[in-house]
């Protein structure tokens, strides 16, 4: 077991389309120890850093949002079995608490989010590529949920993000690397079986591991 080479699973799709949740029912059909989550959103930079339309709004949708450098250096890091910390991002959310989120290496490692295709030297550390995708529709219906309760936007701002920031960029960052992947999965009513699928995946690359 100590000479295990962490399997690195990349998971992308559009906002709303349903990573995260994909992500935690994976997680319950795993043990702690043996599955790991790195996730883009707390490697934004900084809102003073991020760049605003024409309208003066900050646009979180652009793979210039994030800290590259940092996100590659933390896989890279897990990847060669070292810990790292770091803190959670929030948003510009002043009611919520960014806690220090500490990562140790595990066999498998989950890395998700909007822009890890995109980035060329943080897919080519990608083993094993998953796409969920989901109808405009219900991606923003989940999006306007997930604003307003986690990151308190109302949803006006909602709205004029998606239209003006969200599809724009998922057309041209997102939607390309659909078809390059190993899997697509939809999302649009539920993903069990899918989930039971790459959890069995998940578990023979476990079983080579202790092997």
């Amino acid at each position: 077991m100590e000479d295990f080479k962490p399997y690195i699973i990349g998971i992308s799709g559009g906002s709303g389309s349903g990573k995260t949740t994909f992500v935690k029912e994976l997680r319950k059909n795993l043990l702690p120890h043996q599955i790991s989550l790195v996730s883009q959103d707390n490697y934004y930079k900084p809102i003073e850093e991020q760049h605003k339309d024409g309208n003066g709004i900050v646009n979180f949708d652009l793979p210039s949002a994030i800290d590259k450098t940092h996100f590659y250096n933390d896989i890279k890091s897990l990847s060669l079995k070292q810990s790292v910390e770091l803190k959670e991002y929030g948003f510009n959310n002043a009611a919520l608490t960014e806690n220090v989120i500490h990562i140790d290496p595990t066999p498998v490692i989950i890395m998700e989010g909007l822009f890890i295709f995109h980035f060329e030297e943080i897919r080519d550390l990608i083993d094993f590529s998953i796409y969920i995708d989901v109808d405009e529709n219900h991606k923003l219906n989940r999006r306007i949920k997930r604003d307003s309760a986690e990151r308190g936007y109302p949803k006006h701002e909602v709205l004029y993000q998606w239209h003006n920031h969200v599809v724009p960029c998922y057309n041209k960052y997102l939607k390309p690397f659909k078809n390059q992947v190993d899997v697509i999965i939809k999302n649009n009513i539920s993903f069990n079986a899918e989930i039971l699928e790459v959890t069995k995946l998940t578990q023979n690359k476990l079983d080579l591991v202790i092997c």
